[in-house]
Protein backbone atom coordinates (compact mmCIF):
# COMPACT_ATOMS: atom_id res chain seq x y z
CA UNK A 1 0.00 0.00 0.00
CA UNK A 2 1.05 2.98 -0.67
CA UNK A 3 0.17 6.47 1.04
CA UNK A 4 -0.94 9.90 -0.36
CA UNK A 5 0.80 11.55 -2.74
CA UNK A 6 4.01 13.60 -1.73
CA UNK A 7 3.14 17.22 -2.39
CA UNK A 8 6.70 17.63 -3.28
CA UNK A 9 6.07 16.12 -6.36
CA UNK A 10 3.33 18.72 -7.53
CA UNK A 11 3.58 21.99 -8.90
CA UNK A 12 4.41 24.60 -6.39
CA UNK A 13 0.60 26.44 -6.12
CA UNK A 14 -1.09 22.70 -5.84
CA UNK A 15 -3.74 22.76 -3.55
CA UNK A 16 -5.11 19.22 -2.57
CA UNK A 17 -8.48 18.66 -1.14
CA UNK A 18 -10.70 15.26 -0.68
CA UNK A 19 -12.16 15.84 -3.60
CA UNK A 20 -10.05 17.85 -6.23
CA UNK A 21 -6.40 18.94 -7.29
CA UNK A 22 -6.19 22.71 -8.04
CA UNK A 23 -2.99 24.07 -9.77
CA UNK A 24 -2.72 27.69 -10.67
CA UNK A 25 -5.96 28.15 -8.56
CA UNK A 26 -7.58 26.28 -11.00
CA UNK A 27 -9.79 22.76 -10.69
CA UNK A 28 -8.35 19.92 -12.51
CA UNK A 29 -11.78 18.22 -12.57
CA UNK A 30 -12.62 21.42 -14.39
CA UNK A 31 -9.83 21.49 -16.62
CA UNK A 32 -10.82 17.89 -17.74
CA UNK A 33 -14.55 18.35 -18.53
CA UNK A 34 -13.62 21.59 -20.47
CA UNK A 35 -10.80 20.67 -22.40
CA UNK A 36 -10.99 16.26 -22.40
CA UNK A 37 -8.41 13.82 -22.02
CA UNK A 38 -5.25 13.55 -22.30
CA UNK A 39 -3.76 16.85 -21.01
CA UNK A 40 -1.10 18.82 -19.93
CA UNK A 41 -1.13 21.27 -17.39
CA UNK A 42 1.79 23.71 -16.69
CA UNK A 43 1.86 25.93 -13.20
CA UNK A 44 3.23 29.18 -14.76
CA UNK A 45 3.97 30.52 -11.38
CA UNK A 46 6.49 27.35 -10.67
CA UNK A 47 7.99 27.91 -14.64
CA UNK A 48 8.82 31.43 -13.47
CA UNK A 49 10.33 30.36 -10.01
CA UNK A 50 12.43 27.84 -11.51
CA UNK A 51 13.65 30.20 -14.21
CA UNK A 52 14.39 33.33 -11.99
CA UNK A 53 16.13 30.66 -9.56
CA UNK A 54 18.43 29.58 -12.44
CA UNK A 55 18.67 33.88 -13.36
CA UNK A 56 19.85 34.38 -9.65
CA UNK A 57 22.59 32.21 -9.34
CA UNK A 58 24.22 31.98 -13.26
CA UNK A 59 25.64 34.86 -14.60
CA UNK A 60 24.08 36.69 -18.42
CA UNK A 61 23.59 34.15 -20.75
CA UNK A 62 22.24 31.23 -18.72
CA UNK A 63 20.03 29.56 -21.28
CA UNK A 64 16.38 27.41 -20.95
CA UNK A 65 17.34 24.37 -23.06
CA UNK A 66 14.56 24.19 -25.01
CA UNK A 67 14.10 20.55 -25.91
CA UNK A 68 12.81 19.61 -22.49
CA UNK A 69 9.51 21.98 -23.46
CA UNK A 70 9.54 24.03 -25.85
CA UNK A 71 6.40 26.40 -27.36
CA UNK A 72 6.18 30.01 -28.45
CA UNK A 73 4.44 30.66 -24.94
CA UNK A 74 7.60 28.78 -23.31
CA UNK A 75 9.82 30.63 -24.75
CA UNK A 76 8.47 33.96 -24.17
CA UNK A 77 8.45 33.06 -20.28
CA UNK A 78 11.82 32.29 -20.29
CA UNK A 79 12.93 35.12 -22.02
CA UNK A 80 11.07 37.44 -20.04
CA UNK A 81 12.65 36.12 -17.37
CA UNK A 82 15.65 36.92 -18.48
CA UNK A 83 16.68 33.31 -20.12
CA UNK A 84 18.24 32.83 -23.10
CA UNK A 85 17.12 30.17 -25.58
CA UNK A 86 19.02 27.25 -26.22
CA UNK A 87 18.12 25.54 -29.60
CA UNK A 88 19.39 22.32 -31.26
CA UNK A 89 17.34 22.36 -34.85
CA UNK A 90 16.32 25.09 -37.79
CA UNK A 91 12.14 23.84 -36.55
CA UNK A 92 13.22 24.89 -32.65
CA UNK A 93 15.15 28.01 -34.12
CA UNK A 94 12.26 29.12 -35.88
CA UNK A 95 9.49 28.89 -33.51
CA UNK A 96 11.60 30.35 -30.82
CA UNK A 97 12.09 33.50 -33.44
CA UNK A 98 8.47 33.13 -34.10
CA UNK A 99 7.58 33.61 -30.63
CA UNK A 100 9.33 36.96 -30.28
CA UNK A 101 12.61 36.25 -28.78
CA UNK A 102 15.50 38.17 -30.36
CA UNK A 103 18.02 35.86 -31.77
CA UNK A 104 19.86 37.69 -29.89
CA UNK A 105 18.61 35.99 -26.58
CA UNK A 106 19.13 32.34 -28.91
CA UNK A 107 21.55 29.78 -28.68
CA UNK A 108 21.96 27.19 -30.99
CA UNK A 109 23.61 23.81 -30.53
CA UNK A 110 23.52 20.41 -32.57
CA UNK A 111 25.81 17.92 -33.55
CA UNK A 112 25.34 18.07 -37.38
CA UNK A 113 23.62 21.11 -38.10
CA UNK A 114 23.17 21.42 -42.05
CA UNK A 115 24.34 24.40 -44.13
CA UNK A 116 21.28 26.31 -44.24
CA UNK A 117 20.68 25.92 -40.37
CA UNK A 118 24.38 27.19 -39.68
CA UNK A 119 23.69 30.54 -42.41
CA UNK A 120 20.61 30.96 -40.66
CA UNK A 121 21.89 31.32 -37.04
CA UNK A 122 24.57 33.07 -38.73
CA UNK A 123 22.51 35.58 -40.80
CA UNK A 124 19.99 36.40 -37.95
CA UNK A 125 22.75 36.97 -35.47
CA UNK A 126 22.12 34.57 -32.29
CA UNK A 127 23.50 35.24 -29.03
CA UNK A 128 26.14 31.96 -29.63
CA UNK A 129 26.73 29.15 -31.86
CA UNK A 130 28.30 25.73 -30.28
CA UNK A 131 30.59 24.83 -32.39
CA UNK A 132 30.74 20.68 -32.32
CA UNK A 133 32.59 19.35 -35.18
CA UNK A 134 35.36 19.88 -37.81
CA UNK A 135 32.91 19.84 -40.64
CA UNK A 136 31.18 22.70 -38.87
CA UNK A 137 34.07 24.83 -38.62
CA UNK A 138 34.88 24.48 -43.00
CA UNK A 139 31.25 25.62 -43.26
CA UNK A 140 31.53 28.08 -40.72
CA UNK A 141 34.21 29.89 -42.30
CA UNK A 142 32.55 29.49 -45.72
CA UNK A 143 29.88 32.22 -44.01
CA UNK A 144 31.44 33.99 -42.23
CA UNK A 145 33.73 37.45 -42.26
CA UNK A 146 34.90 40.48 -40.57
CA UNK A 147 31.48 42.05 -41.80
CA UNK A 148 29.59 39.04 -41.10
CA UNK A 149 30.90 37.87 -37.29
CA UNK A 150 29.58 35.37 -35.30
CA UNK A 151 29.87 34.59 -31.47
CA UNK A 152 30.77 30.95 -30.56
CA UNK A 153 32.04 28.75 -27.92
CA UNK A 154 33.24 25.24 -28.91
CA UNK A 155 31.93 22.16 -27.27
CA UNK A 156 34.48 19.80 -25.53
CA UNK A 157 34.09 16.45 -24.48
CA UNK A 158 35.34 16.12 -21.12
CA UNK A 159 35.68 12.04 -20.60
CA UNK A 160 33.33 12.03 -17.69
CA UNK A 161 30.74 9.42 -17.25
CA UNK A 162 28.09 11.13 -15.24
CA UNK A 163 25.90 8.69 -12.99
CA UNK A 164 22.86 8.14 -15.38
CA UNK A 165 21.07 5.98 -18.00
CA UNK A 166 23.50 5.13 -20.63
CA UNK A 167 21.51 6.68 -23.20
CA UNK A 168 21.69 9.72 -21.61
CA UNK A 169 25.20 10.41 -21.03
CA UNK A 170 26.97 12.95 -23.10
CA UNK A 171 30.70 13.58 -21.84
CA UNK A 172 32.03 10.62 -21.76
CA UNK A 173 34.50 9.75 -24.73
CA UNK A 174 32.32 7.27 -27.01
CA UNK A 175 30.01 10.25 -27.78
CA UNK A 176 28.68 11.67 -30.87
CA UNK A 177 28.86 15.32 -29.34
CA UNK A 178 31.98 17.81 -29.27
CA UNK A 179 35.85 17.93 -29.89
CA UNK A 180 37.54 15.08 -27.07
CA UNK A 181 39.61 16.66 -24.58
CA UNK A 182 41.81 13.50 -24.47
CA UNK A 183 42.68 13.27 -28.09
CA UNK A 184 43.89 16.80 -28.54
CA UNK A 185 41.01 17.60 -30.68
CA UNK A 186 39.65 20.17 -28.65
CA UNK A 187 42.69 21.85 -28.21
CA UNK A 188 42.96 21.82 -32.72
CA UNK A 189 39.28 22.89 -32.56
CA UNK A 190 40.03 26.05 -30.65
CA UNK A 191 43.06 26.87 -32.38
CA UNK A 192 41.55 26.01 -35.46
CA UNK A 193 37.92 28.25 -35.01
CA UNK A 194 40.38 31.36 -33.30
CA UNK A 195 42.21 31.59 -37.01
CA UNK A 196 38.72 32.30 -38.66
CA UNK A 197 38.07 35.39 -39.61
CA UNK A 198 34.78 36.80 -38.26
CA UNK A 199 34.51 34.29 -35.28
CA UNK A 200 34.59 35.64 -31.93
CA UNK A 201 35.62 32.56 -29.55
CA UNK A 202 34.37 33.14 -26.15
CA UNK A 203 34.88 29.87 -24.25
CA UNK A 204 33.92 26.21 -24.00
CA UNK A 205 30.91 24.17 -23.49
CA UNK A 206 30.42 20.67 -22.18
CA UNK A 207 27.44 18.35 -21.14
CA UNK A 208 27.88 15.59 -19.22
CA UNK A 209 24.62 14.32 -19.41
CA UNK A 210 20.66 14.17 -18.27
CA UNK A 211 18.93 13.29 -14.69
CA UNK A 212 22.03 13.93 -12.43
CA UNK A 213 21.64 14.04 -8.89
CA UNK A 214 25.21 14.88 -7.27
CA UNK A 215 27.76 17.13 -8.09
CA UNK A 216 30.50 15.34 -8.41
CA UNK A 217 30.20 14.68 -11.91
CA UNK A 218 30.31 19.16 -12.52
CA UNK A 219 32.92 19.03 -10.34
CA UNK A 220 35.06 16.73 -12.01
CA UNK A 221 33.85 18.58 -15.64
CA UNK A 222 34.68 22.17 -13.99
CA UNK A 223 38.09 20.84 -13.05
CA UNK A 224 38.80 19.39 -16.67
CA UNK A 225 37.54 22.43 -18.36
CA UNK A 226 39.31 25.12 -16.58
CA UNK A 227 42.92 23.12 -16.84
CA UNK A 228 42.22 22.79 -20.61
CA UNK A 229 41.19 26.74 -20.98
CA UNK A 230 44.02 28.11 -18.40
CA UNK A 231 46.37 30.91 -20.54
CA UNK A 232 43.16 31.19 -23.14
CA UNK A 233 42.03 34.27 -22.22
CA UNK A 234 38.47 32.91 -22.67
CA UNK A 235 34.97 34.56 -20.64
CA UNK A 236 32.55 32.03 -20.78
CA UNK A 237 32.70 28.88 -19.99
CA UNK A 238 29.08 26.74 -19.88
CA UNK A 239 28.62 23.58 -17.96
CA UNK A 240 25.74 22.67 -19.77
CA UNK A 241 22.77 21.18 -18.58
CA UNK A 242 21.77 17.65 -17.13
CA UNK A 243 20.07 18.66 -12.93
CA UNK A 244 18.25 15.45 -12.14
CA UNK A 245 14.45 15.94 -10.66
CA UNK A 246 12.24 14.06 -7.91
CA UNK A 247 10.17 11.63 -10.11
CA UNK A 248 8.95 9.68 -7.17
CA UNK A 249 8.57 9.10 -3.63
CA UNK A 250 11.91 8.75 -2.18
CA UNK A 251 14.06 10.21 -4.74
CA UNK A 252 15.61 13.50 -3.91
CA UNK A 253 17.06 15.61 -6.07
CA UNK A 254 19.17 19.49 -5.42
CA UNK A 255 17.79 22.62 -6.31
CA UNK A 256 18.81 24.74 -9.39
CA UNK A 257 20.11 27.23 -6.45
CA UNK A 258 22.24 24.04 -4.66
CA UNK A 259 23.43 22.77 -8.02
CA UNK A 260 24.58 26.59 -9.11
CA UNK A 261 26.16 26.96 -6.00
CA UNK A 262 28.04 23.74 -5.91
CA UNK A 263 29.21 24.43 -10.08
CA UNK A 264 30.87 28.01 -8.28
CA UNK A 265 32.36 26.56 -5.49
CA UNK A 266 34.14 23.79 -7.59
CA UNK A 267 35.25 26.69 -10.13
CA UNK A 268 37.02 28.14 -7.46
CA UNK A 269 38.65 25.07 -6.50
CA UNK A 270 39.63 24.94 -9.60
CA UNK A 271 41.40 28.01 -9.78
CA UNK A 272 39.06 29.36 -12.60
CA UNK A 273 39.80 32.85 -13.19
CA UNK A 274 36.74 34.76 -11.53
CA UNK A 275 36.25 37.32 -14.36
CA UNK A 276 34.95 33.74 -16.69
CA UNK A 277 30.98 33.67 -16.58
CA UNK A 278 29.64 30.62 -15.54
CA UNK A 279 26.75 29.55 -17.72
CA UNK A 280 24.10 26.66 -17.56
CA UNK A 281 21.29 25.66 -19.52
CA UNK A 282 18.78 23.82 -17.23
CA UNK A 283 15.98 22.08 -19.22
CA UNK A 284 14.29 19.57 -16.74
CA UNK A 285 15.30 21.30 -13.77
CA UNK A 286 12.78 24.28 -14.97
CA UNK A 287 9.91 22.52 -16.43
CA UNK A 288 9.37 18.91 -15.52
CA UNK A 289 7.73 19.88 -12.08
CA UNK A 290 6.07 22.16 -13.34
CA UNK A 291 2.88 20.08 -15.00
CA UNK A 292 1.27 17.27 -14.52
CA UNK A 293 -0.16 15.05 -17.22
CA UNK A 294 -4.32 14.27 -16.65
CA UNK A 295 -5.85 10.83 -18.68
CA UNK A 296 -9.08 9.24 -18.51
CA UNK A 297 -9.59 5.70 -17.56
CA UNK A 298 -11.22 3.23 -20.18
CA UNK A 299 -10.50 -0.16 -19.19
CA UNK A 300 -9.44 -2.19 -16.46
CA UNK A 301 -8.70 -5.76 -17.16
CA UNK A 302 -7.22 -7.95 -13.82
CA UNK A 303 -5.07 -10.84 -15.30
CA UNK A 304 -3.40 -13.78 -13.29
CA UNK A 305 -0.33 -12.01 -12.54
CA UNK A 306 -1.70 -8.34 -12.03
CA UNK A 307 -4.00 -5.54 -12.62
CA UNK A 308 -4.15 -3.66 -15.81
CA UNK A 309 -5.34 -0.40 -15.94
CA UNK A 310 -5.73 1.21 -19.61
CA UNK A 311 -5.66 5.09 -19.97
CA UNK A 312 -6.50 7.20 -23.27
CA UNK A 313 -3.03 8.39 -23.85
CA UNK A 314 0.47 6.46 -23.42
CA UNK A 315 3.89 6.38 -25.18
CA UNK A 316 2.72 8.79 -27.72
CA UNK A 317 2.50 11.53 -24.89
CA UNK A 318 5.20 10.00 -22.86
CA UNK A 319 7.95 7.87 -24.28
CA UNK A 320 9.91 8.07 -21.44
CA UNK A 321 8.86 4.77 -19.47
CA UNK A 322 9.67 2.66 -22.94
CA UNK A 323 12.94 4.70 -23.95
CA UNK A 324 14.79 4.81 -20.32
CA UNK A 325 12.56 2.62 -17.52
CA UNK A 326 11.71 6.11 -16.19
CA UNK A 327 9.45 5.89 -13.24
CA UNK A 328 6.67 7.77 -12.18
CA UNK A 329 3.60 8.20 -9.35
CA UNK A 330 0.02 8.26 -10.06
CA UNK A 331 -3.33 9.57 -8.21
CA UNK A 332 -6.62 9.96 -8.45
CA UNK A 333 -7.79 13.24 -8.96
CA UNK A 334 -11.24 13.02 -7.39
CA UNK A 335 -9.42 11.15 -4.48
CA UNK A 336 -6.17 12.98 -4.20
CA UNK A 337 -5.94 12.41 -0.17
CA UNK A 338 -6.73 8.92 -0.18
CA UNK A 339 -4.74 6.22 0.54
CA UNK A 340 -3.46 3.96 -2.14
CA UNK A 341 -4.13 0.28 -2.10
CA UNK A 342 -4.48 -0.60 -5.07
CA UNK A 343 -1.58 -2.02 -7.68
CA UNK A 344 -2.24 -1.76 -11.21
CA UNK A 345 0.13 -1.41 -14.11
CA UNK A 346 -0.95 1.48 -16.05
CA UNK A 347 -0.92 1.50 -19.33
CA UNK A 348 -1.92 3.31 -22.74
CA UNK A 349 -3.79 2.90 -25.74
CA UNK A 350 -1.36 1.37 -28.53
CA UNK A 351 -0.60 -1.34 -30.10
CA UNK A 352 2.47 -2.61 -27.99
CA UNK A 353 2.59 -4.65 -24.97
CA UNK A 354 5.60 -2.03 -24.09
CA UNK A 355 3.08 0.89 -23.80
CA UNK A 356 3.63 1.17 -19.87
CA UNK A 357 3.19 3.95 -18.20
CA UNK A 358 4.01 3.10 -15.15
CA UNK A 359 4.73 -0.54 -14.02
CA UNK A 360 3.45 -0.76 -10.86
CA UNK A 361 1.43 2.50 -9.99
CA UNK A 362 -0.39 2.64 -6.21
CA UNK A 363 -4.38 3.92 -6.54
CA UNK A 364 -7.16 4.57 -4.17
CA UNK A 365 -9.83 1.35 -4.44
CA UNK A 366 -12.41 3.78 -5.74
CA UNK A 367 -10.65 4.57 -8.58
CA UNK A 368 -12.44 3.07 -11.80
CA UNK A 369 -13.14 3.40 -15.12
CA UNK A 370 -14.31 6.75 -16.32
CA UNK A 371 -11.79 8.33 -13.31
CA UNK A 372 -8.96 10.84 -13.77
CA UNK A 373 -5.93 9.83 -13.04
CA UNK A 374 -2.84 12.50 -12.95
CA UNK A 375 0.61 11.64 -13.28
CA UNK A 376 2.97 14.84 -11.74
CA UNK A 377 6.70 15.35 -12.98
CA UNK A 378 5.90 15.30 -16.45
CA UNK A 379 6.59 18.80 -17.44
CA UNK A 380 9.63 17.50 -19.56
CA UNK A 381 10.48 15.44 -22.51
CA UNK A 382 6.79 14.06 -22.72
CA UNK A 383 5.31 17.03 -25.33
CA UNK A 384 8.58 17.49 -26.78
CA UNK A 385 9.23 13.83 -27.06
CA UNK A 386 5.57 12.92 -28.16
CA UNK A 387 4.47 10.92 -31.57
CA UNK A 388 1.81 10.48 -33.24
CA UNK A 389 1.87 6.51 -33.34
CA UNK A 390 -1.57 4.52 -34.08
CA UNK A 391 -2.21 8.19 -35.61
CA UNK A 392 -3.48 9.53 -32.34
CA UNK A 393 -3.70 13.31 -31.99
CA UNK A 394 -0.94 15.08 -29.90
CA UNK A 395 -2.91 16.75 -26.10
CA UNK A 396 -3.53 20.19 -25.53
CA UNK A 397 -1.25 22.10 -23.39
CA UNK A 398 -2.84 24.47 -20.97
CA UNK A 399 -0.99 26.53 -18.61
CA UNK A 400 -2.33 28.04 -15.23
CA UNK A 401 -1.90 30.75 -13.09
CA UNK A 402 -4.17 32.88 -10.87
CA UNK A 403 -7.17 31.21 -11.58
CA UNK A 404 -7.19 31.58 -14.88
CA UNK A 405 -6.42 28.56 -18.03
CA UNK A 406 -5.31 29.12 -21.27
CA UNK A 407 -4.68 26.90 -23.86
CA UNK A 408 -0.96 27.33 -25.55
CA UNK A 409 -1.29 24.42 -27.75
CA UNK A 410 -4.71 23.31 -29.06
CA UNK A 411 -5.35 19.61 -28.91
CA UNK A 412 -4.42 18.21 -32.66
CA UNK A 413 -6.91 16.58 -35.34
CA UNK A 414 -7.19 14.11 -37.34
CA UNK A 415 -7.65 17.13 -40.16
CA UNK A 416 -4.29 17.84 -38.60
CA UNK A 417 -2.52 14.88 -39.66
CA UNK A 418 -4.63 14.33 -42.52
CA UNK A 419 -2.85 17.60 -44.47
CA UNK A 420 0.35 16.11 -44.65
CA UNK A 421 -0.89 13.52 -47.34
CA UNK A 422 -0.39 14.38 -50.96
Amino acid sequence: MASPLLASLLPDTAVLSDVDVSVGGVSMRELVATYGTPLFVYDEDTLRSRCREARAVFDDGVAFASKAFLCGAMARLAFEEGLCIDVATGGELDIVLRSGVPASRVIVHGNNKSPEELEHAVTQKVHRIIIDNFDEIERLRALVSSSQSVDCLVRVTPGVEAHTHEFVRTGQEDTKFGFSVASGDARRAIATLRDVPGVTLHGVHSHIGSQIFDAEGFAEEIAILSDLTKGDGFDELCVGGGLGVAYVEGEYAPTIHEWGSAIRAAAAKAGLDSNVRLLAEPGRAIVAQAALTLYRVGAIKPVSARTYMAVDGGMSDNPRPVLYGSGYEAFDVEHPMAPRPTAVRLVGKHCESGDVLIDEAWLPEATHVGSVIATPVTGAYGYSMASNYNRVPRPAVIFVKDGHARVVLRRETFDDMARLEV
